[in-house]
């Protein structure tokens, strides 16, 4: 399967998106709605209404990159719409949300701390 460099930035558009936009009515999204430079070395992911389909937007060197994903019967667990409309991810969370992680509600082990001694 192929997904984003995991360095790379990511920016998740939490609005709503119509999935007949293609490469430029997304990046045209992404430069007036996300306030964003699509030419930037970044992925911009988009879903729609029913969050069962994915797009990501991305400038690879000398042309744009679409990937497509669609959910046969599961939901994306898509952030809340309050707040900003842009949510920067890291590549890892990008990759969870893919998954089918909920990303809001993820959090760390606690850490732990032991002595050796007595």
């Amino acid at each position: 399967m192929m997904r984003p460099e995991l360095t790379m930035s990511v920016y998740l558009c939490r609005e709503p998106v119509d999935m007949r936009k293609s490469i430029d009515g997304l990046s045209l999204l992404v430069q007036e709605a996300m306030e964003l430079n699509p030419f930037d070395e970044a992925v911009f992911v988009f879903c729609n209404r029913q969050r069962d389909k994915v797009k990501i937007l991305a400038w690879e060197r000398n042309g744009f990159v679409l990937w497509y994903k669609r959910l046969e019967r599961e939901r994306f667990k898509w952030p809340d719409t309050v707040g900003d409309d842009v949510m920067t991810l890291s590549g890892q969370q990008l990759n969870w949300l893919l998954d089918g992680y909920d990303i809001a509600q993820m959090q760390p082990h606690k850490p732990l701390f032991f002595d050796a001694a007595g």
